[in-house]
């Protein structure tokens, strides 16, 4: 409960500051080209700190630890509600991406480290669970406070579950230390470097639809990924106590299992950018409306993954895997064929049957994911998949909105009407989340082709 409630306020934090950037925006005085780096800061920092934080996972003690995720995270909400200035809300809610790095990266080993077998599969269910309340919660809940109180008590509620986090985590996690790393050193420049090369490659990939991909900075940045990233390669190659030991990508099950996480957030995420404008642009739906509608997808996510997760400890990932990316195919192709006037009931339907998918696959491929992996190596390979999930959203997000906005320029240079340009783009960039999810299905097929060991 308490590592689903750090997942729960770090989703519901994200998902409610969203819905706040507009009003954020005319309030501190800048464009929303700007306030976007609210978002995007957070995400930048959160990602890049992932693996560092799942490293220190598999030496400190998990109550110690977490408990001081949630107390970052609760500095950074209470500073960012006492914000005045643009600087100030981008500095603090870096402050609150760390700590909602350390809990992230370090939710699935508390996890795994705690049950067994079908609890483990269940528990990990449960808490993919409390990540789709929170992002069902999060525009509500933030709808309301921004309502009557203004954007600035948005970070209330993150504060209050902060604080009890904090205790919780403090008195219920595991208090032991691993003893079996003995005389542990840190390799401060290998951090720097891997630091380094992931910031310039989420950056480039993140403002790329911006900055153009053709741009000098994206050349830059790029450049800048290749030369750290090799240096963080051979230097961990080199080394006896390597941040990331690299001896995990050689288990397929590893692997190939965080290649099918990151390419099924990208399949997600063409869906949930794209069905909100779809709604409320040609449509015409207001965003209270459009959030009731894709309401279902969260709440069917909530009831499939704790079952689906179950059964992946009793029976492995192998089916239930390889059954989510294919009903993520079929929920795309199902948005495809959308006509402008689709009946709400198919928006509900199509929405539900992606939660389906997303329950059937996530839990089971995180259950696989750390089951394949020694204990003490739990920390760094919750890390590593925390890391592929963010890469995907990030992923999903700059892929989506260059093919969208591309395929639409090019339709309305055409002569074609708005709504028809709009529409064409849509379902063209929705193929490319049934490609996304295709390949998501062929990883996960060469990851779990045998039943998995559940230590």
């Amino acid at each position: 409960m308490v590592t689903a409630i750090g997942n729960f306020i770090a989703m519901l934090d994200s998902s409610s500051v969203t819905l706040a950037l507009y009003p954020m925006a005319v309030n501190l005085n800048v464009s929303i080209h700007q306030i976007q780096w609210v978002m995007v800061a957070y995400m930048l920092v959160l990602t890049v700190l992932l693996p560092f934080f799942g490293k220190l996972g598999d030496i400190f003690s998990k109550n110690k630890l977490y408990s001081t995720g949630f107390a970052i995270f609760a500095i950074g909400a209470l500073l960012s509600a006492f914000s005045t200035s643009f600087v100030m809300l981008i500095s603090f809610r870096c402050l609150e991406a760390i700590g909602a790095s350390i809990m992230l990266s370090n939710a699935q080993a508390i996890i795994a480290t705690i049950f067994r077998g079908q609890r483990r599969g269940k528990a990990l269910g449960l808490n993919g669970c409390f990540v789709a309340i929170g992002g069902v919660t999060g525009p509500a809940l933030g709808g309301i406070l921004i309502h009557y109180f203004g954007w600035h008590s948005i970070f209330l509620p993150s504060v209050i579950t902060g604080v009890l986090g904090f205790y919780f985590a403090k008195q219920l996690l595991p208090h032991h230390i691993n003893t079996e790393i003995k005389n542990f050193k840190f390799d401060y420049k290998g951090f720097i470097y891997f630091t380094i090369s992931l910031f310039a490659l989420l950056l480039a990939i993140a403002q790329g639809h911006e900055w153009g991909w053709k741009s000098v900075r994206i050349i830059i940045l790029g450049i800048t990924t290749l030369i750290f990233g090799g240096l963080f390669y051979f230097r961990d190659h080199k080394i006896n106590y390597p941040m990331i030991n690299f001896k995990l990508f050689k288990i397929r099950a590893f692997t190939f299992g965080n290649l099918a996480v990151m390419t099924a957030y990208m399949a997600m995420f063409t869906n949930s950018i794209l069905l909100p404008f779809f709604l409320q642009e040609i449509q015409g739906h207001n965003s209270m409306t459009a959030g009731l509608l894709i309401l279902s997808y969260s709440a069917v996510l909530s009831v499939v993954a704790p079952i689906a997760g179950r059964l992946s400890g009793k029976y492995g990932s192998r089916y239930l895997t390889l059954a989510g990316a294919s009903v993520y195919c079929m929920a795309l192709f199902l948005f495809v064929i959308f006509s402008t006037k689709a009946p709400m009931w198919q928006i509900v339907v199509a929405s539900g049957i992606m939660g389906i998918g997303n329950g059937l696959f996530q839990s089971p491929s995180n259950n696989a994911i750390m089951t394949s992996v020694e204990k003490t190596e739990l920390g760094i390979a919750s890390g590593i998949l925390a890391l592929s999930r963010n890469l995907g959203n990030i992923l999903g997000v700059a892929v989506t909105i260059t093919l969208f906005q591309s395929f639409r320029n090019l339709f309305l240079a055409d002569g074609k009407i708005y709504e028809t340009a709009f529409m064409y783009s849509y379902r063209i960039t929705m193929c490319f989340g049934i490609l996304f999810g295709l390949t998501c299905l062929t990883f996960a097929y060469f990851a779990y082709k045998d039943k998995a060991i559940r230590r």
